[in-house]
């Protein structure tokens, strides 16, 4: 089992896959010139101008998420863990998705805040405001080196090029169409690339599902693999996803931990999709952004997971590595092959020339967009909320618009020494969960209580963030020496409820012992101050329709989500 050579990872593109990529690059780069005629201010570079209508935000909203941390580490936790992985969507998405649309985007979008940080500047003031930038700013240069750092090893695949030089390579290339045309580049970039991407999985879950039978064959063959078949073919209880032995608490880790902490921190704050709902031309488009995004965020997941639990019996490579995982969770990579190397695997033993260009340009379609997404975010909070706010007051617009394309090139090279980090992790989704816990579960507790209860102070904002990522730094050392001993993604499960109980905890506490803002500072940012009207849409015009209603959406995307929980219960 463990005598294999060390793998040979290469994939054997020809002429025709280098034409195909070509000729995606040469898009990629055009929609960037195109782009650029239409900056002409601050606002059109970082939110597009807000005239952007609801399908394209929506699938913006959606193909920015769908990045390594789709690609790359749900093909590897279909892999190592099979059917347990649906919940990331299932439960970890479309619920807090439709919480975005309904609940969050009428205060983001009413209130014309141009950030995240923006907001918390307003509700809590500056200590919170800053807190949240700088710490908003560190996540996303370290999630987009995840994405580069998965982008370079296609290209180090493909050319056989060195790592380093990869990632520059890579880095380089996203670099160039976000300096040209700022988010509008990125968002029509991202609708093209989120076809471009369903071009890649759904041949290959196709195809490997001929492979292995169809799906009945696919769950035969699981079955026979190793003792813990049953737990990766079905969703529920999830415990070795969770690596929490107890089936309620693994239960209880995945609905409270990544479906509501992990899930709502991440969907609703995190400023890299909200951008995207910001960009719409309406209160109306803003709120379907989310919830168009969420259709097909239910249902890809099939052609994410599907192939991820394929290529786990038919690479051998695969094979041996999961055996040797299944009887030590340490183990996460063996003779040069982890389970991050699944989807391309698959692809260099199922896909002939031709279908093999397409399947490349969608993996790097899915990480540019992912990047893209990162930097366009970051060189707007750094802009906006660090340098307009604390450093360079009052300077003109044309200013600002420089200071965002210098900061680009900080975010790109940023994320190509973060690229390095993301390389030591055998399961990028391991990486990204941790970072989410740190960063965002903190954040959703700071927000979910500060628009809920307008008593919570200013002080409270910026302390309970503090303290809820110190917490969630703490759980994950207390598990990395040994301490605590829990495998798989249990410990950032852990780690942020262990952010959001803290900062719940002591952002009470704090504001009982503080003095909160008057209430008339407080309207448009706490729900019972903000008057009715000004939570709604028009429903006129382009926003007419009752399929264009967030409530009809958001019930039409649940069902399907409940009716797909049951089938593959």
């Amino acid at each position: 089992m463990y005598a294999l050579a060390d793998a040979d990872l290469r994939l054997d593109a020809g002429p025709v896959d280098y034409a195909l990529i070509a000729v995606y690059f040469a898009f990629v780069l055009g929609i960037g010139v195109v782009a650029r005629r239409k900056v002409a201010s601050s606002m059109d570079f970082f939110l597009s101008g807000r005239s952007m209508p609801a399908w394209v935000t929506g699938l913006a909203f959606i193909s920015a998420n769908l990045a390594a941390v789709e690609i790359l580490g749900m093909t590897a936790d279909g892999a190592q863990y099979g059917l347990p992985s649906v919940h990331y969507y299932w439960i970890g998405a479309v619920p807090a998705m439709v919480f975005l649309g309904l609940v969050m985007m009428p205060f983001y979008y009413g209130s014309k805040v141009r950030s995240v940080p923006e907001f918390l500047l307003r509700r809590f003031g500056r200590f919170a405001h800053l807190v949240n930038s700088v710490s908003f700013g560190l996540a996303q240069v370290l999630i987009a080196g995840v994405n580069l750092y998965a982008l370079s090893t296609v290209v180090n695949l493909l050319l056989g090029w060195p790592s380093w030089l990869s990632i520059l390579a890579a880095g380089a290339i996203v670099l160039v169409y976000t300096l040209l045309g700022g988010l509008s580049a990125a968002i029509y970039n991202e609708v093209m690339q989120f076809f471009v991407v369903l071009a890649l999985l759904v041949p290959l879950t196709v195809v490997g599902l001929h492979r292995t039978g169809g799906w009945s064959g696919l769950v035969h063959k699981i079955d026979g693999s190793n003792g813990d078949a049953a737990l990766q073919l079905h969703s529920w209880p999830g415990t070795n996803l969770t690596g929490i032995g107890s089936s309620t608490l693994s239960v209880l880790g995945i609905v409270f931990g990544l479906g509501f902490v992990l899930s709502f921190g991440y969907w609703t704050t995190n400023f890299t999709e909200v951008q995207r709902a910001l960009s719409a031309k309406s209160m109306s488009a803003a709120r379907r952004t989310p919830l168009i995004g969420a259709f097909p965020k239910t249902l890809i997941i099939l052609v994410i997971m599907i192939p991820g639990m394929a290529a786990a019996v038919l690479s051998p490579e695969l094979a041996a590595l999961k055996a040797a995982n299944a009887a030590d969770p340490g183990v996460q990579s063996l003779h040069g092959v982890s389970f991050n190397n699944s989807i391309e695997l698959l692809m260099r033993d199922l896909l002939p020339n031709g279908m093999l260009g397409v399947a490349i340009a969608g993996l790097l379609a899915a990480f540019m967009a992912g990047m893209a997404a990162n930097v366009s975010s970051f060189n707007t909070v750094v802009t906006y909320d660090i340098w307009q706010t604390y450093v360079r007051k009052g300077r003109p617009d044309e200013y600002y618009l420089r200071t965002g394309r210098v900061l680009t090139v900080v975010g790109c090279v940023l994320a190509i020494g973060t690229a390095f980090i993301a390389g030591n992790f055998g399961n990028i989704m391991d990486y990204l969960q941790t970072l989410f816990g740190f960063f965002n579960a903190p954040l959703f507790a700071t927000f979910i209580l500060g628009m809920f209860w307008k008593r919570m102070t200013p002080a409270a904002g910026g302390v309970g963030l503090i303290a809820g990522t110190a917490s969630a730094v703490t759980v994950d050392m207390l598990n990395r020496f040994g301490v605590m001993h829990v495998s798989g993604q249990g410990a950032s499960f852990l780690g942020a409820i262990a952010a959001f109980v803290v900062d719940i905890l002591l952002s009470v506490a704090v504001s009982l012992a503080t003095r909160p803002k008057p209430d008339s500072e407080l309207a448009g940012l706490v729900w019972s101050l903000t008057p009715r009207d000004h939570r709604t849409h028009s429903e006129t015009g382009d926003d007419a329709g009752w399929y264009r209603k967030p409530a009809v959406l958001a019930t039409g995307v649940l069902v399907l989500t409940a009716a797909l929980n049951i089938a593959f219960w």
